[in-house]
């Protein structure tokens, strides 16, 4: 069968083959790359921390940075946006950075009054982050001007996002904050007790927002400003509950738990995994399960490894792709459940604590490990169909949340402030 380029090249003269291979080549790169170049959507679509697309070894590091260096380890460095080329993240030193995709070269910084633990969302001229300084900042992706901002009472520890015309972020044991593009208060409703917030925006509804009494949490549909129902906390309760994933008329979520180490009976960690009904929050399936960690974690450890955790906005987020739901972090073991029945599909076992919750790219499972003395701390990558170890990688630091998979890039930042981007070889 004769191509169409073998047919254009019957009638170009020899020199101007080589530019016609280097245009094919740019436009098919270009149309191959251009629609899943992006990663604004926090867990992707339906919160379910898959992305569209593929990306397969031999990977390398096309640049890493290290953004601070004062010795001291920090406790949560959370998923980037991308766009285009540019990646836009705020970090513990109190910077909102905005790097290039290609180089890490720094298009812009803007500073906070205090450290960053929010994860961003942009949209076609700004991006919006808040700050433990108690502002909600709206930022030129342009230059990185402040645009305006907007005051709480307390931190803001908390995802944002926008639906519609709102944008949604929550204080810190103060209130759920549902803004105007231009910072002017829409609405609002107390949040009396919950801190390191993060939601999920289906259709209309928030999941899990918070009721006006600390035990009533639940899904809040923002057009009608009300409750559908509550979690069931009777049967639930435990000290974290995880950002949800939907998947047709279900909703997962991740649950820990450990006895304090100041009682006289410390059992260690419990995790919880649920699948609820999303319209009347019945559970449909559960599964809780003792943590298993490396010979030699004493109950001190699992309590200091679980506070650790509760930095990460998206510790414990469910991973859900084809029929299973997969959870990562919590202790040393990841875990696949058939999505409609609970059933375990799968798991793998670590030598060390995992140390993020994990996203989907083809059919390879990403997340990290943590380290020690005596053991470097990773990047693994799974099959996702049985839990096979594929490959792993040793980082600088610990993951402190899932990789974001934009184009043909892996990114993530660590505990040492180190901030990666690996990249397809070929």
């Amino acid at each position: 069968m004769v191509s169409p380029l073998q047919r254009i090249q019957r009638f170009l003269p020899l020199s101007l083959l080589p530019l016609l291979v280097l245009l094919t080549f740019i436009l098919s790169s270009l149309t191959s790359c251009s629609p899943h170049a992006d990663w604004v959507e926090f867990r992707g679509a339906g919160g379910r921390g898959v992305s569209p697309n593929r990306i397969s070894p031999p990977l390398g590091i096309r640049w890493k940075i290290r953004l601070q260096d004062d010795g001291q380890k920090i406790d949560s460095f959370n998923p980037p946006v991308v766009i285009g080329n540019t990646i836009y993240f705020g970090s513990g030193d109190g910077n909102f950075y905005a790097l290039d995709a290609e180089s890490g070269f720094m298009r812009w910084i803007f500073r906070s009054g205090a450290e960053i633990n929010s994860i961003p969302y942009a949209d076609d001229r700004r991006v919006y982050f808040g700050s433990q300084d108690g502002k909600l900042y709206a930022l030129s992706r342009d230059d990185g001007q402040e645009v305006w901002s907007f005051p709480t009472d307390s931190q803001i520890n908390s995802l944002v996002r926008r639906y519609k015309d709102h944008i949604i972020f929550v204080g810190d044991a103060d209130a759920v904050y549902f803004l105007s593009p231009e910072g002017e208060l829409n609405f609002s409703f107390d949040n009396p007790g919950w801190l390191h917030f993060t939601f999920l925006i289906a259709d209309g509804v928030m999941y899990f927002a918070t009721g006006p009494q600390t035990d009533q949490v639940g899904p809040f549909d923002i057009e009608r400003r009300e409750f559908l129902w509550f979690l069931p906390f009777d049967e639930t309760n435990s000290t974290w509950y995880s950002v949800a994933s939907l998947r047709n008329n279900l909703v997962y979520f991740g649950t820990a738990d450990i006895h304090s180490r100041f009682t006289n009976f410390m059992r260690g960690t419990e995790l919880g995994f649920y699948a609820l009904d999303r319209r009347t929050g019945k559970i449909i399936w559960s599964r809780t399960v003792d943590g298993v960690f490396p010979s030699g974690w004493d109950i001190f450890e699992q309590s200091d490894f679980f506070v650790r955790n509760m930095y990460m906005l998206d510790f414990m987020s469910p991973v859900v792709w084809k029929n299973l739901v997969i959870f990562t972090g919590g202790d040393a073991v990841a875990r696949a459940f058939d999505a409609n029945t609970g059933k375990l599909r799968w798991e793998q076992h670590f030598d060390m604590p995992i140390a993020s919750s994990a996203t989907i790219a083809g059919n390879r499972l990403y997340f990290g490990l943590y380290g020690d003395f005596y053991t470097p701390p990773r990047l693994v990558c799974l099959d996702a169909r049985s839990g096979k170890l594929l490959w792993s990688m040793e980082t600088e630091g610990s993951l402190l949340s899932a990789p974001v998979i934009a184009s043909n890039r892996i990114i993530f930042g660590t505990d040492r402030s180190v901030f990666y981007v690996l990249e397809q070889v070929f």
